[in-house]
């Protein structure tokens, strides 16, 4: 396989990209002059595997309803064994239109309205978004910071919960802190759930996104085999591979009681994949994929090297280290400005569109966060206008 082409700088405005297309709206950032760093996708192709996948199937001509999964299910089995040393059978796995969707789906086979939905905030927005929307209560556990990372907080959360929680949803890897769960973290969250007869929503979409030099990522599956009876496993494709427009991810779920009642909720929904969806998986967990996302992965983390370098150096800025995801998390409370102040600065006067920190919920106010997913030249030139922002204060 060739070496892929992270530095190419692709247009993407005007391609009903939301990440370019919709910033104006959302943040008052020009795309013609600004950056966009705010919407997690990369603006990278994925491997040329699933460019062809997609060519074959246009060239074919005829786009009925798809059939015939079984290398689309192969294919993910594959990776999940040999990416991350989990063994699964086809038939665990239950096909959504991405994991946003899969929550919503859990939510509606394992909870009722009014019940308590547990998250670890601050947290991936979707999150909330979807629990509101469906009239359950939404929970937040707020994350400890420790030695500049985030740390579950068992002593405090226990007298937190009101008895009426269902369910808990847990980001592994987190988003927005890029934290790699640990194994012990990830066997107190399975003993948690257990204790208080929660159903243990893992939401793993950054799984194959993990910095070189951190710890690895484990799959509650393969850490808490004992809680399989309530355990979901969500996983995807598309944030490794850059295929989010694709609209497809997976709930692997063992148990078969379990499985029954969330297939039941699909198929309520009328929930099915779409006929590129699958091809695009099947080519991107190959061999060739994971060439690709090694070759990625030391691409991210030397853009994360200079970002850091470049917002740390800015006093009052700190960014959290980022062990997971292409999403850096800048702690802006050390400029002593309000969140509308500091926010001012990055948009009107760095033009870059960023995450406001609030929309991850508790303990989120004072933070913006960054898509580091780009060709490294725009990364460089984020890092030169936050500087020059922030001027006054170095």
């Amino acid at each position: 396989m060739s070496q892929p082409d992270f530095d190419q700088i692709i247009d993407r405005k005007g391609t009903h990209c939301s990440k370019w297309d919709d910033m104006q709206a959302a943040y008052g950032v020009d795309p013609d002059d600004g950056l966009a760093m705010w919407v997690a996708d990369m603006d990278f192709r994925p491997p040329q595997a699933v460019q062809d996948a997609v060519e074959t199937v246009a060239a074919h001509g005829i786009y009925g309803y798809p059939g015939a999964h079984r290398p689309y299910l192969e294919a993910i089995c594959w990776w999940m064994e040999h990416r991350h040393g989990w063994q699964i059978r086809s038939e665990w796995v239950l096909t959504c239109a991405g994991l946003v969707n899969a929550v919503g789906m859990a939510l509606n086979a394992f909870t009722a309205k009014g019940d308590g939905v547990i998250v670890m905030s601050p947290v991936y927005h979707a999150f909330a978004r979807i629990i509101r929307a469906q009239g359950r209560d939404l929970v937040e556990l707020p994350l400890a910071l420790q030695d500049g990372q985030y740390r579950m907080d068992w002593d405090a959360w226990e007298p937190m919960l009101k008895g009426h929680e269902k369910l808990l949803i847990l980001c592994s890897p987190h988003n927005p802190g890029g934290r790699v769960w640990s194994e012990d973290e990830l066997r107190q969250v399975a003993d948690f759930c257990r204790r208080h007869d929660l159903i243990l929503v893992s939401d793993d979409i950054h799984c194959d996104l993990v910095m070189p030099g951190s710890p690895r990522h484990r799959m509650m599956a393969t850490v808490a085999p004992d809680i399989a009876d309530r355990l979901i496993t969500l996983t995807a494709a598309t944030k490794t591979f850059n295929i989010a427009g694709a609209h497809i991810g997976n709930a692997i779920i063992a148990d078969p009681d379990l499985r029954a009642r969330f297939k039941g909720a699909l198929m309520a929904a009328g929930i099915s994949p779409g006929i590129f969806g699958m091809d695009m998986v099947a080519a991107a967990y190959s061999p060739q994929g994971a060439a690709w996302v090694d070759a990625l992965v030391e691409y991210l983390d030397g853009n994360r090297r200079i970002f850091d370098a470049g917002v740390n150096a800015i006093p009052g800025l700190k960014s959290m280290p980022l062990q997971a995801t292409y999403l850096s998390w800048v702690d802006c409370s050390g400029t002593g400005m309000t969140p509308d102040e500091f926010t001012a600065r990055v948009q009107d006067g760095a033009r870059i569109a960023a995450n406001h920190g609030a929309t991850f919920g508790t303990g989120g106010q004072d933070y913006l966060r960054f898509n580091i997913a780009t060709p490294r030249a725009l990364v460089e030139q984020a890092v030169r206008r936050l500087q020059d922002a922030f001027a006054d204060l170095q």
